[in-house]
Parts: structure tokens; sequence; C-alpha cells
């Protein structure tokens, strides 16, 4: 597609982008956007190439397959295979538009079901206009700064905000209906790697190696290994370690003497803890409350 004479505001033609939506590998053609300040003229897409329209501003006319459509702003279409279609603007409100136009195919055999279901829905609507629900003017506008900017990461954004924008046009499609899929759940082993994060942050004074063990449901020599996997250290050097972290957030949050903030780590006497955290810092608790006070 080519946008009669106008200033564009984005245009992504030259960036070679492939992208995935549930159960549709996407090869992005181009994305554009402009105002008309005259009409397109009627044209259609090859076998497999999607347009998709959006409207954020302005008035005109859409005709496709010889109906008319009005075009208002947040107004959204998509132009599929075969679709003959062309735009005609109103003189005294010309519209703009955003528009992505990609190959669509479907990702083949291994999708979940709800991607399988996202894919069908799209392929099979060849034609689509009708209002956003989705906000896709938000979308675009973060898409056009991307291109703009250019700041680091860019591109691995844009992909996603393609990808966000194509679900977005399958919800409006979709009439927001609730998806028939639960979303895949957590592993074992994922699951217990969250238990031992949180055990450590909220229990590191009283932890135990057969409590942890009994909360994960492993034995004592597997929780052990667990945590040799995962953070390459033993228990008792983990344990340290949260006790520490959570000894310098106290040392530098709050103003708690060090005898209570030594109680609140799960230290018996103020002479231990002093001992632990000089050895574990190269200062005493009392300077690294003073350097930090001083950085902030």
């Amino acid at each position: 597609m080519t946008f009669p004479p106008s200033l564009p505001a984005l245009d992504v033609e030259h960036m070679q982008m492939h992208a995935a939506v549930g159960g549709l590998r996407l090869n992005v053609l181009y994305i554009r956007s402009g105002t008309f300040l005259q009409s397109m003229p009627a044209h259609a897409h090859s076998g497999k190439s999607y347009e998709l329209h959006y409207v954020p501003a302005g008035r005109g006319q859409l005709i496709a397959d010889g109906v008319r459509y009005p075009i208002g702003p947040h107004t959204l279409y998509m132009t599929g295979p075969d679709i003959v279609h062309e735009q005609i603007p109103d003189p005294g409100d010309p519209m703009r538009e955003y528009c992505i136009c990609f190959e669509a195919l479907p990702a083949g055999e291994h999708a979940d079901p709800d991607s399988s279901a996202i894919a069908e829905l799209f392929l099979r609507t060849a034609f689509w206009h009708g209002t956003d629900t989705q906000q896709l003017s938000d979308l675009f506008e973060r898409l056009s700064r991307e291109a703009d900017l250019q700041s680091i990461g860019y591109y691995m954004s844009i992909r996603s905000l393609v990808e966000q924008i194509v679900i977005a046009a399958v919800r409006n499609y979709a009439c927001n209906r609730l998806s028939a899929h639960a979303a895949p759940q957590k592993t074992l082993d994922d699951k217990r790697l969250v238990l031992i994060e949180h055990s450590f942050l909220s229990a590191s004074d009283t932890l135990t190696l057969p409590g942890l063990a009994q909360t994960l449901g492993l034995g004592i020599r597997q929780t052990e290994r667990t945590l040799k996997q995962h953070y390459g250290l033993s228990f008792t050097q983990k344990k340290r370690q949260a006790r520490l972290s959570a000894a310098c957030s106290l040392l530098v949050t709050t103003t708690l003497p060090i005898g209570r903030i030594a109680r609140r780590v799960g230290f018996a006497t103020l002479e231990s803890f002093c001992t632990f955290f000089k050895k574990a810092t190269g200062i005493s608790a009392g300077e690294y409350r003073e350097r930090r006070q001083e950085e902030r």
C-alpha cells in the first residue's frame, strides 16, 4: 500500500520482521501511517496477505467488495486476501490511518488450543469493520515512538507491539469473549523455586533445613541438592546471605538500634551479630549505616 501525498509519521518497511500470535506466524511486510489527502484506488492483496487498518482520527468511507462502510475516529477494519477495497477521505476532515500489512500462516500442529482458536478466528475473518474497543491508539502511538527513537531493544519492542495489536484485532472480532482454555501452569520445580525465595525472604531468622524441606515436600538431601543447583550455595550459606541482606536493608531503611536489628534477623546476641556482619562486609554495622545514609 502506498499512501497518497502526506507526511507519514511511521514507516517501517525495510525492517525484516517475523512475529508470532497464538497459532499464527506473521511475516510483516510494512507498517505505515499517514493522512489521506486524496482517495486510495480500489486494490486487493495477495492470497496470504492481510492489511490491518486503524483510524484514530478523521472521517471518510471504505468500499469493500462493493459495499460502503463509514470511517470515523477509532474505526478498525481488516482487509484480507482478495478483498477489493478503496478508501475515500472526507475533504473537510481527512482520515489519519495506521496500517500494518503482513502475510499470515498457521503455526502448525503443535500450537496449544487457545493459540489454535486465535489462528482459526483470524484466518477465517477475511474482512472485518467496526469500532475498536481495545485501545489501539495507545499501542500504535507506542509503536511510533519506538520506531522514531530507536532506543536499545526497539526491534523487539516493535515486534511485541505488532503481536499485541493483532491480538487486540482478534479480540474485536470476538467481542472480548473469554478464553476457553486455562494458561499453562508452573512446573513443580518452578513452584518450589518460588517457595525457596519466599522462605528465605520472609523467615530468614527462623528458617531451618528440615522446615524448608517440609515446605518443599522434599527430603533434606534433595533440598540441599536443589539449593546447590539453583544458587550454588548450601542451606547454611544461603541462610547467612539472606540474614545479611535483611540486616543491610533494616540498617538503611529504619532507625532501629543495631541490637534490635540483630534480634530481628535471628541473632541471640549483639556480639555474635557484629562479628558476623563485619566478617561478611569488612566494616561494622554502624559504619555501614553511616556510609549508606551519606550516599542517600
